[in-house]
């Protein structure tokens, strides 16, 4: 386990927990050094301080994210807006819990990011020239920013989020339109018509019997 913590008593006292409960635990006290030790440590969980000296953490863990470390981590912070924890969830963190804390509730987390493992999570959504940035709500195609409406954007979320799969319109239907709604399926069909107008006709496929998949995948 690595702890990225600047305060040196809370620091020291999630050491000493952690240890009782069986962790190897290393310490860094600033941003920087505690980037280079996830880069290189092999750890199986990171608790990561946000308001660190050197290196934010919302700048360390972007950039472990934007490195491809899929490293599970656990944000600390006091605080505690809904906006800062936005953020932090945002930047590729997995999960954050505001100070003070229950140290019986971050044992849970822990407990439950490593059970979840290092699987592949990017903040920044990629596919074959396509990037899609859900923090900031922004498309770009070979580097140049489109723009979507709300429908084309969660359509197109979706089929990143599941690149190479074939997504039928009853899946399309039940995860980017309101479940509420009687949505006939023609509708998927129009903004996928949609959809390939601004990113490109060849990049979404249609599987015929099947469904839609993105191209290249």
């Amino acid at each position: 386990m690595l702890v990225v913590e600047d305060e040196a008593r809370l620091a020291a006292a999630l050491r000493r927990g952690l240890q009782a409960e069986g962790f190897a635990v290393d310490v860094a006290d600033n941003g920087q050094d505690g980037l280079e030790m996830a880069r290189h440590g092999g750890y199986d969980a990171l608790i990561l301080d946000v308001m660190l000296p050197r290196l934010s953490g919302y700048r360390v863990v972007r950039q472990l994210r934007a490195e491809r470390h899929w490293l599970p981590v656990l944000m600390l912070s006091a605080k505690d807006g809904e906006y800062d924890q936005a953020d932090g969830l945002d930047c590729g963190a997995d999960d954050y819990l505001t100070k003070p804390f229950s140290y019986v509730v971050l044992l849970a987390r822990l407990r439950a990011l490593m059970r979840r493992g290092g699987r592949e999570r990017p903040a920044v959504l990629s596919h074959h020239g396509l990037e899609l940035d859900p923090a900031e709500r922004r498309v770009t195609v070979q580097g140049v920013e489109i723009s979507l409406t709300t429908r084309e954007y969660a359509l197109l979320e979706y089929l990143m989020r599941h690149p190479g799969e074939v997504v039928s319109k009853t899946e399309l239907l039940d995860h980017v339109w309101d479940a509420a709604l009687d949505t006939a399926e023609n509708a998927v069909e129009v903004y996928v018509g949609y959809l390939r107008r601004k990113i490109g006709r060849e990049r979404l496929e249609t599987v015929r019997g099947a469904g839609y998949r993105l191209a290249g995948g």
